[in-house]
């Protein structure tokens, strides 16, 4: 067993450096500020507690995220409000992207144009699917990772992925017009 003060001075030098991501994908998951807080402090609490149980040498990143990502879901299941959510299977028919692929420059153009009105589309997403984009595209995590730290096969997370991405397309297309990128896209695809 390791001494109290050894493990805590470990846990402070490997976990508290990523307290800033945690609240960035807390935020992102929640949209309201406060339980992001409560998250990323339940986190904490609880990767203190288990640290005994962390593999020196792993992700520690991924480890926290994952803690995270299960409290969130518990809490989402005590508090279970019937929201309005896309219809991710309509979207399908909408989709000018191409398949999702291991390089993701998809990801690229959702890390330049993120709004409110972009947050508040990935906030209508079933959570499966928003659970699947923020940590692909605004927490850069690779396909792999998500797959393993979720428990979901491969495959699983890349057609999440892709059908939040056609369901926002489907949900931000006039927002895109409004803003000029569905006229640079149509200027681009004509020009290729």
């Amino acid at each position: 067993m390791i001494p109290t003060g050894t493990r805590r001075l470990r846990f402070e030098d490997e976990a508290l450096p990523h307290v800033d991501f945690l609240y960035s994908f807390a935020l992102r998951l929640t949209a309201e500020p406060a339980f992001a807080e409560d998250l990323v402090q339940e986190t904490m609490l609880k990767a203190y507690r288990a640290w005994h149980q962390f593999r020196p040498g792993s992700n520690v990143k991924a480890w926290l995220a994952t803690i995270l990502r299960n409290t969130f879901i518990n809490e989402r299941r005590k508090q279970w409000r019937h929201d309005d959510h896309l219809n991710v299977d309509a979207a399908e028919g909408y989709s000018v992207l191409s398949d999702a692929q291991e390089v993701d420059p998809e990801g690229q153009f959702f890390d330049q144009m993120v709004g409110e009105e972009v947050v508040r589309a990935i906030h209508k997403l079933p959570e499966e699917y928003r659970e699947a984009l923020v940590l692909s595209d605004m927490q850069g995590l690779p396909y792999a990772v998500i797959a393993r730290e979720t428990g979901t096969p491969l495959g699983t997370v890349k057609s999440r992925i892709f059908r939040a991405r056609q369901a926002l397309q489907r949900e931000l297309s006039g927002y895109a017009a409004a803003l000029g990128y569905e006229k640079a896209r149509q200027l681009a695809s004509a020009a290729a």
